[in-house]
């Protein structure tokens, strides 16, 4: 029953919204003008097509391979459907206004052409979103852009000039539908030959068993000194009603056992010590730790930190860019840089690179992306490998940052 008040619910939305855009179209061919009209109610029956074949499925979503993909751009047309009937009010609002006006003005003409015309405008701007966010799932969910970087550290040791590190962070593996992408992506990082790889947190979206189906993907990541971890907010499966305490340590648990089972150094609050080319670097990995009070604060620096002291180059791995400014630049000015991710770079925004770089989760977190720099400690905030709700980027694309380290001249 609820179903089919659901259906009536979406025919009477469409049914509603279907008038302005008659009238947005109503000027075209009458072949166009049926083409449309099909088009439209053929996108209300793949809905319910879609509501019917999911609600009978017994697969999970990311198992439903390029279905999740109609799912997420049935959403997409839907809210641009809102959006339309958005613009089609305010405009309605604006045509009485100028209605009102014309009453008022000798010789002013407003005819029924103003309200086609605003209509035509509602279906343009609730359109181009609409096409860039498809654009994003279909092109540039897999797009990854190798960001070369080059750190200027005071005081680094001529034998570490030139260590070369790859960052990645926020696979979000519970996103995935496919694994031929990715390996694309493994291809490119170990093309880099990092010395070290660093994996910033968020390999799954809720649950361990969401990164199992590419194990034997990401276990091909190789770096000459290693992978190193850290966990991410959603790695610990506090998103998720767990029937006991003890199901979620045993989430944890097997989470932590297949970062291993990877190759990957999962650091817990602590520290791996590494002489390269005679110098020691301390690579220090703290479980997440925000700035914001939204999030759980599970790390202990002052843990992970003890025992690096006499390092030559100190490197932290740390999910959220909002510890740095909260601990660690004022408590450790000794950590020479700091990896984080979390942002995503909300996976939309406009991006020139060296020119121009905007997102909304700018008003959000203060640092969101790339490299950033109080004195001689540096923050290097990854856009993310994955992603994570919508499956897709706009002109923000998934990042794989190649990082070299260099000595500062001044």
């Amino acid at each position: 029953m609820r179903f089919l008040f659901l259906c009536l619910l979406i025919f009477v939305f469409d049914l509603v919204v279907f008038q302005p855009f008659q009238l947005a179209i109503s000027d075209f061919s009458p072949t166009l003008i049926t083409s449309f009209t099909v088009a439209y109610w053929s996108i209300f029956v793949g809905l319910i097509g879609w509501l019917v074949f999911y609600s009978r499925s017994t697969q999970k979503v990311n198992e439903l391979g390029g279905l999740t993909n109609i799912k997420a751009i049935l959403s997409l047309i839907y809210f641009a459907k809102f959006l339309f009937l958005c613009f089609t009010l305010v405009f309605s609002v604006l045509g009485l206004l100028v209605g009102g006006i014309a009453y008022l003005i000798p010789n002013f003409d407003f005819s029924n052409d103003y309200s086609r015309l605003f209509a035509k405008i509602s279906l343009l701007l609730s359109g181009i979103p609409l096409v860039l966010m498809i654009y994003g799932i279909l092109r540039n969910r897999h797009r990854y852009k190798v960001h070369q970087i080059k750190v200027p550290i005071k005081g680094l040791p001529k034998g570490l000039s030139g260590l070369k590190i790859v960052q990645i962070s926020d696979i979000h593996s519970g996103s995935f539908t496919d694994t031929a992408p990715l390996k694309k992506g493994i291809a490119l990082i170990n093309q880099a030959k990092a010395d070290l790889v660093f994996f910033t947190g968020d390999l799954v979206n809720s649950v361990a068993t969401e990164i199992e189906p590419y194990i034997t993907v990401f276990d091909k990541i190789k770096a000459k000194f290693g992978v190193f971890a850290v966990l991410g907010n959603h790695d610990y499966g506090d998103y998720v009603r767990w029937p006991s305490k003890e199901a979620k340590i045993s989430n944890l648990n097997r989470l932590m056992s297949i970062q291993k089972q990877m190759g990957w150094q999962l650091l817990m609050n602590e520290n791996r010590l590494l002489t390269v080319n005679g110098e020691k670097i301390a690579v220090i990995g703290v479980e997440n730790y925000s700035g914001s009070p939204r999030f759980a604060k599970y790390g202990q620096l002052d843990k992970a930190y003890s025992g690096s002291e006499a390092a030559s180059l100190k490197l932290l791995l740390s999910h959220d860019p909002s510890h740095w400014d909260a601990q660690i630049r004022p408590d450790f000015p000794e950590i020479d840089i700091t990896f984080s991710g979390h942002t995503h770079g909300a996976q939309f925004g406009i991006e020139i690179e060296g020119i121009f770089k905007w997102s909304p989760i700018k008003y959000v977190y203060k640092q969101w992306a790339g490299l950033y720099q109080n004195g001689q400690q540096f923050l290097y905030v990854n856009r993310g490998f994955g992603y994570l709700g919508y499956p897709g980027r706009v002109g923000i694309l998934p990042e794989i940052t190649v990082m070299e380290l260099q000595i500062a001249t001044s």
